[in-house]
């Protein structure tokens, strides 16, 4: 594990591009390590350690991030963590094991790139994949309902099927990326005056910016084209203390929804209001049929975090299979296009070791593109791949120990009476209503596919008094440009007042559009239709030492 540094300074290297410009940063701590585990103010002995016992790390340096938790140790997974630790690290090519089975297109090729630091990921101004530290996910969906170029019907907000649902921007050659960069364009316009003035009542003043994502028809190499197209951007979040999330109780989740409904309207996929419990699109089925209610990403797209974004991840961000995921990430639309290209067809052709030759003729290879990149071809004996599954199930098992293995840092400085005022604001403007501050876990009896228990165990966390603050719930804010279909799950705000030092950046909210944390609070009041928009103005109102505060409380927690 990770220990807890008490050096005045240190010197830390990042690594930030694959063209190994260094960024040097000096590490200082700031808290006294004398009050750590006692009870200070307003704060209880227990909220230093915000994953528990067996989640936290005393770690809160710039690799902070990384730690694995004293559940990970004392189960004896220290070496699996290291192991998992690598497939997350490094990138992935076409054919050198263990880190081989790359494409034939993908998403990034490696986790960490999405991941800086294991955090957040950075705003960018411009569409690049390879740039380490985009963890832009693009979200080209269909604003309104119609009918696509084949004839089919499609709902408002739903995702556009001629891509994948984490689009593609790279491919192997001789193929061409599902969407070429280069017709992607993101620019920042400064919002103008929303419901709450640019200039604080003592005189401060902030500003506001938002992402404006477009993609030229000419980028999608698809057949047909999407039509009727809208993009947005939504950036990764810090995955540590994932695994802790995953043992909070479905039990807790649903009082959660109950307590708060009442209060604010729920998404409706997600909250039957009349039968007072989960809809019936809260549940997702996992691999072996299993029900389970969703609770990770923005969206609320997942459930157990071992069928979540990163065992999807690891898949499709990649296109690496694995035992239990033998087909490809692709799309129907993909296949056709590179079936259809005369270059891509002139280049198998030319290569008497393609495996898209079929039988040498033009439309011999054009219909072998067709079937092999098509999503619904069992890749098993795809030669391309040269091996039934290119991720094995001990390597995949090892992630998975790393994924769930992950700590959360302890709190810092909450001795400090600005820390302690802040929490009070906090606490009084109604703040942890959404970001709720602490559950308490479960037996954390996991759910696992049978690839991953054949294996062995996973970390686990029973029982522990956990300080994510969130409420595990989907609102709405109103801001411009805002996340496809308006819901987002209320973040955690645990170990996010690391992620400068971890990072490089402190980009906040689901697209980056926030620099700083005043302003992340303030676009949750940009709107008057926003449920956190009463909140908001109350913070709004504050002098400027009491802001500080709040900013101060949550950074340090």
């Amino acid at each position: 594990m990770k220990q807890l540094l008490l050096l005045t300074s240190l010197a830390v290297c990042f690594s930030c591009s694959d063209d190994n410009n260094l960024i040097v940063q000096e590490y200082v701590p700031t808290d006294d390590a004398s009050f750590v585990g006692k009870a200070v103010g307003n704060f209880s002995k227990e909220e230093w350690f915000p994953g528990g016992e067996l989640g936290t790390s005393d770690d809160v340096s710039p690799s902070s991030y990384e730690a694995p938790t004293p559940a990970t140790d004392n189960q004896g997974l220290t070496q699996n963590f290291k192991n998992g630790e690598t497939f997350f690290e490094r990138n992935f090519n076409i054919s050198t094991a263990p880190f081989s089975g790359l494409g034939p297109a993908w998403v990034r090729q490696s986790c960490i790139a999405c991941h800086p630091g294991y955090g957040h990921g950075k705003r960018q101004t411009i569409y690049r994949a390879n740039d380490y530290g985009n963890g832009y996910l693009l979200v080209v969906y269909h604003p309104t309902a119609g009918t696509d170029a084949l004839g089919n019907s499609y709902a408002a907000n739903s995702y556009v099927t001629e891509v994948t649902g984490m689009p593609q921007t790279k491919a192997a050659e001789p193929f061409l990326p599902p969407i070429d960069e280069s017709g992607i364009h993101i620019s920042w316009p400064e919002a103008a005056e929303g419901a709450l003035p640019f200039t604080f009542p003592d005189g401060e003043t902030y500003s506001l910016i938002y992402p404006v994502v477009t993609i030229d028809p000419e980028a999608f190499h698809t057949s047909p084209v999407p039509t009727n197209y809208e993009c947005r951007i939504e950036s990764t979040i810090g995955i540590y203390g994932s695994g802790l999330l995953d043992a909070i109780t479905e039990d807790d989740l649903r009082e959660q929804y109950r307590a708060a409904a009442p209060y604010c309207e729920l998404n409706p996929t997600m909250w039957d209001k009349t039968a007072n419990d989960f809809a019936a699109s809260a549940w997702y089925t996992l691999a072996d049929g299993t029900k389970a209610v969703k609770r990770f990403t923005y969206a609320l797209t997942r459930a157990s975090l071992q069928d979540g974004a990163g065992a999807n991840a690891i898949w499709n961000i990649t296109n690496v299979t694995r035992s239990d995921r033998h087909k490809l990430y692709t799309t129907d639309a993909w296949a056709r296009a590179m079936s259809e290209t005369p270059s891509v067809i002139d280049a198998i052709l030319a290569d008497p070791t393609s495996p898209y030759r079929g039988d040498g003729t033009r439309e011999g290879a054009a219909q072998a593109v067709k079937t092999l990149l098509s999503p619904t071809t069992d890749q098993t004996n795809n030669l391309f791949h040269n091996f039934a599954e290119e991720m094995k199930d001990r390597d995949y098992y090892d992630f998975m120990v790393w994924h769930r293995g992950l700590a959360v840092p302890r709190a810092r400085n909450l001795q400090s009476e600005e820390v302690q005022r802040g929490k009070k604001l906090f606490e009084e403007m109604g703040c942890a209503t959404c970001h709720r501050p602490s559950w308490t876990t479960g037996e954390d009896n996991y759910w696992a596919p049978e690839n991953i228990k054949a294996q062995g165990a996973l970390p686990k966390y029973p029982r522990q008094v956990i300080y994510p603050y969130t409420d595990m719930l989907q609102h709405r804010l109103f801001m411009l440009n805002d996340i496809r279909t308006g819901w987002c799950r209320t973040t955690p705000l645990w170990g996010r007042g690391l992620s400068l030092q971890n990072t490089g950046a402190d980009d906040r909210l689901h697209d980056c559009r926030a620099r700083n944390v005043i302003e992340a609070i303030m676009w949750h009041g940009y709107s008057r239709e926003s449920d956190a928009f009463s909140t908001t103005q109350k913070f709004y109102n504050l002098p400027k030492a009491d802001r500080d505060a709040v900013v101060a409380f949550i950074n340090a927690i």
